[in-house]
């Protein structure tokens, strides 16, 4: 087995990739990685530089791992400022770190990505090891692994890696319908705030269509990247995806790309960005231009769970945080990560910090998870 660190994904083919990653997974294809990089939606300017894992056998591709150097945590989801700023105070760096992620994007899957062909418990073991001996030998600070799937989480433990446990919100299809047919599980006070929320929008004159990334026209991928921007515009943070980007993954990924876009007296007013797999919509951004009632839930929530109903998808995931989405359907969800940190003393620490946090935080999932709008025993 030969084992090589890229500097760009382009270092190995769209084919080879995509055959060890798959493709229903939109994050993990070769088209979406290439298209950040491509596009310096990932570069200097931004803190993520790729040194993506590589592994051969016989000069065939089975096994890769999408890694980046950050001197920042911005674009992770999986908060380790107070981290950084311990380090900062006891005269030590924290940055640059190693990442294993997708970029901005917190979403579980898979990180250690091997060909079905392949021997996934030695490729796995190799990359594991590739990963911490060269974060080592760079003297990085640490080595951290984001939203984990469960494989993996267990191969990292194992390994000796501090695993750490979040929560987002998901929706789970229950075989429903129609969306009529899903707010009927919920309790009345929380079936009437949602047709109540709906209403708002309808009577506000709004239209909201489904765009496919292969349908939308040039006029359209540009105002849903303004309504991108708009949010970052009006909140802290970069808007790092710029418009090339867009064009280039709703040419590549087709049907992955999913918009919803609301307009008035047609004029597009507002929007969410979705992206889909074979079994689940992720909802990963949403701005508009124009205020309205209840227009945010509308596009981004209820639209999501009528285009899964429709198109038969599992679940929604519709992105980091927000207890608000628990009155709409979405429970809260485990998510794990995983992490490696260098230095002995910081390491004793953080694992300490790790444990306490972890107890914690299944506390707060069994609170959140008794505020269900659900009917009881339906839908949990």
């Amino acid at each position: 087995m030969q084992l090589e660190v890229l500097t760009s994904i382009d270092e190995v083919s769209r084919d080879a990739w995509n055959a060890v990653s798959g493709t229903d997974n939109p994050f993990l294809r070769h088209e979406f990685l290439a298209a950040l990089e491509k596009n310096r939606c990932v570069d200097q300017r931004f803190g993520w530089l790729p040194r993506h894992l590589a592994a051969f056998e016989e000069q065939r591709l089975v096994g890769v791992v999408p890694l980046y150097v950050k001197d920042n945590s911005y674009g992770e989801f999986v908060f380790d400022w107070s981290w950084a700023e311990a380090y900062e105070r006891a005269g030590l760096a924290y940055y640059p770190k190693a990442v294993v992620a997708v970029p901005y994007t917190p979403v579980t899957g898979p990180r250690i990505l091997t060909a079905a062909s392949a021997d996934r418990d030695a490729v796995a073991t190799r990359l594991i090891a590739l990963a911490r001996q060269w974060s080592q030998s760079e003297n990085l600070s640490s080595l951290h692994w984001l939203f984990t799937e469960p494989d993996d989480t267990r191969r990292l433990e194992a390994q000796g890696f501090y695993l750490r446990l979040g929560c987002q919100f998901h929706w789970q299809n229950q075989g429903y319908r129609d969306f009529g047919d899903y707010l009927d599980c919920f309790n009345s006070r929380k079936r009437k705030k949602v047709r109540r929320e709906r209403r708002y929008v309808e009577e506000a004159g709004i239209d909201i269509r489904v765009v496919h990334g292969h349908e939308a026209s040039e006029a359209e991928l540009e105002v849903m990247h303004t309504l991108y921007r708009s949010t970052f515009d009006k909140k802290w943070g970069h808007a790092t995806l710029n418009l090339g980007f867009f064009r280039d993954i709703a040419t590549t990924m087709g049907d992955q790309l999913v918009f919803m876009i609301a307009s008035k007296d047609q004029r597009i007013v507002a929007g969410a960005i979705c992206l889909r797999s074979g079994d689940t919509l992720y909802g990963r951004h949403w701005g508009c231009l124009e205020d309205y009632h209840s227009l945010h839930f509308e596009a981004c929530y209820y639209q999501g769970i009528d285009y899964c109903i429709r198109h038969g998808l599992k679940s929604f995931e519709p992105g980091a945080q927000g207890e608000h989405k628990i009155s709409r359907g979405f429970l809260p969800t485990p998510t794990w990560s995983a992490h490696w940190i260098a230095h002995q003393g910081f390491s004793g620490v953080i694992g300490r910090f790790l444990n306490q946090e972890t107890d914690a935080m299944l506390d707060y999932i069994q609170d959140l998870s008794e505020r269900s709008p659900f009917r009881r025993g339906e839908a949990a």
